[in-house]
């Protein structure tokens, strides 16, 4: 009966705590615009990670939470009831960070080719300042 108790006490934490924390509203719509922009990149497959979820531990493992994933293991079969959904938020945060950090690393490269066509001589300061804006507003998802 006591280990009863403390597993039930364990499953109540992870259940109240969650094991993904998955992204904020502001996240989840630049997420959906990305999606529908069609250059959200996908490292991770949210619904693999719902499916795996079923599994001891595997969401959360899929989601690159291992300590969360050994929790989980141990709480099987009871886990089933919030696993999958750490396997599909952390697989989405995972993409959003990915994503972020891709459309980022475009932008630079875009602005550092734009200066460089300024620095020699190939556009004026007004071109450029109407390039610049228009890279900006590429890359804003505001």
């Amino acid at each position: 009966m006591d280990s009863f108790k403390k597993i039930a006490a364990a499953a109540s934490i992870v259940i109240l705590t969650g094991c993904a924390s998955g992204l904020n509203s502001i996240q989840d719509r630049e997420y959906a615009a990305w999606k529908n922009d069609g250059v959200l990149v996908v490292e991770k497959d949210p619904a693999l990670g719902v499916a795996l979820g079923f599994l001891p531990g595997g969401g959360s493992f899929y989601a690159r939470e291992p300590g969360y994933g050994i929790l989980n293991l141990l709480l099987w079969p009871a886990s089933i009831l919030w696993d999958p959904i750490s396997g599909l938020e952390g697989a989405k945060v995972i993409n959003y960070d990915v994503t972020k950090s891709s459309l980022k690393r475009a932008k630079n490269e875009e602005l550092t080719r734009l200066e460089d066509e300024l620095t020699l001589g190939n556009i004026d300061s007004t071109e450029y300042v109407l390039k610049k804006r228009s890279i900006d507003q590429k890359y804003s998802y505001d």
